[in-house]
C-alpha cells in the first residue's frame, strides 16, 4: 500500500511564484486583444455609415472642392488597408484624427473635456460605496437569520427600484425639483463644489442600490462562517466583529461589481452630462453625433472603450492581490 507523499515546500513555493507571471501576460494578452478589437471597429465606424461621411458632416451646401479637400485631408482616398496602417501609426502617436466641425486635432478636446468626465465618475463611484456599503452591511446585520421581515422586503423593493430607474430620467427628476421647483442646487455647467451634487447623486444611486444587494447578500453569508461564530464564542464587541472579521471577508464580490459599476458610470456620464450641460466627453460625442462629425465619435468612442478596459483589468488585478485564489490560479 503507497502512501502520497508531500510535494517539497520549495516546489509548492516555485509554483505559487509562477502564477504570477502567467496570471500577468493573460491579462495583459485579454487587454491588448480588446484594444485592438475596439480600435478596428472604430476605424470601420466612418467606413460603414452609408454615402459620403465627409458630405454628410459638411451638408448639402457644401462645395465639391470643399469635400474632395476633406477627403483628402483625412486620407480617405487611400485604400482600406493603408487608411488602416495609417490610422493605427496615428494612435501610437497620439493623434486621434481632426475633427470635421471645428478643425481643432480630436485629441485636443479630448484632453480638455476628459478630466470634467473623469472627475464626475470617480466622485459618483466613490458616493454609491459610501452609501452601499454600510447600507448593506447594517441591513444585513439587522435581517440575519430572518429577522425584521418587513425591513427586509421594504429594503429589497425600494433597492430594485431605484436601481431600475434610468440615470438620465432620475437626473430629470433632481433638476426638476432641486433646481427648478426650490432652486437650491445649480442646474446645468460645471461651476464649483455644489455643481457636481445632482449629476453625482443621478449617477450612483443606482449602481449603490445594486451594490447595497450585493454587500447584504454577502455579508449574510460571512455572518454564519465559522469563525465568525468563534469571534462570537470569544465575547468580542459586536462592532469587532462585523468590521474587522466579517466585511474584509464580503467585500470580494462587492469589489468585483464595483469595478464592473466604476465602468458603467463612466458610459452612463454620456447622457447625464447632457441633462446637467456638464462640460465632458458625453456631451462631446452627443455634440459630435448632431453635428456628423465623425472623426470627433470616433475618437471618443475610443476613449471611453479604453477606459472601461482599463479599469476591468485592473480590477482583476486588484482581486488577483486580494484573494489568489479565485483569479490567479485560473486557468
Amino acid at each position: 500500500m503507497s502512501t502520497a507523499v508531500a510535494p517539497p515546500r520549495e516546489e509548492v513555493r516555485r509554483a505559487r511564484d509562477s502564477r504570477w507571471p502567467r496570471f500577468i501576460l493573460r491579462r495583459t494578452g485579454r487587454l491588448l486583444v480588446s484594444l485592438w478589437i475596439l480600435v478596428t471597429a472604430a476605424f470601420l465606424m466612418i467606413h460603414l455609415i452609408p454615402g459620403d461621411p465627409v458630405r454628410t458632416a459638411l451638408g448639402p451646401t457644401a462645395s465639391a472642392e470643399l469635400v474632395a479637400a476633406k477627403r483628402e485631408s483625412l486620407g480617405l482616398n487611400d485604400p482600406l488597408p493603408v487608411q488602416y496602417i495609417d490610422y493605427l501609426r496615428g494612435l501610437l502617436v497620439g493623434d486621434f484624427g481632426t475633427s470635421i466641425q471645428s478643425n481643432l486635432p480630436a485629441i485636443d478636446v479630448i484632453t480638455v473635456r476628459l478630466p470634467a468626465t473623469a472627475s464626475l465618475a470617480l466622485l459618483a463611484f466613490a458616493f454609491a460605496v459610501v452609501i452601499s456599503v454600510p447600507l448593506g452591511v447594517i441591513m444585513a446585520v439587522a435581517t440575519r437569520r430572518g429577522r425584521r421581515r418587513k425591513l427586509e422586503l421594504g429594503f429589497a423593493t425600494s433597492s430594485v427600484l431605484v436601481s431600475a430607474i434610468p440615470d438620465f430620467l432620475l437626473g430629470v427628476a433632481l433638476v426638476a425639483v432641486f433646481g427648478v421647483s426650490l432652486g437650491w442646487l445649480p442646474i446645468a455647467g460645471r461651476s464649483g463644489p455644489e455643481s457636481y451634487i445632482l449629476p453625482v447623486i443621478a449617477l450612483s444611486l443606482g449602481p449603490a442600490a445594486v451594490l447595497a444587494r450585493i454587500v447584504r447578500v454577502e455579508m449574510l453569508g460571512v455572518l454564519e462562517a465559522d469563525f465568525v461564530r468563534t469571534a462570537r464564542a470569544k465575547r468580542l464587541p459586536a462592532w469587532r466583529i462585523h468590521l474587522t472579521h466579517a466585511l474584509p471577508n464580503a467585500v470580494t464580490a462587492a469589489l468585483t461589481l464595483g469595478g464592473l459599476l466604476l465602468g458603467s458610470l463612466v458610459v452612463g456620464t454620456v447622457l447625464v452630462e447632457n441633462v446637467f450641460a456638464w462640460p465632458g466627453l458625453g456631451s462631446t460625442i452627443v455634440s459630435a453625433i448632431q453635428t456628423k462629425d465623425y472623426p470627433m465619435v470616433q475618437a471618443t468612442v475610443l476613449v471611453y472603450g479604453a477606459g472601461v478596459l482599463i479599469i476591468n483589468t485592473v480590477v482583476d488585478a486588484v482581486l488577483a492581490a486580494l484573494d489568489p485564489r479565485t483569479t490567479v490560479g485560473e486557468h
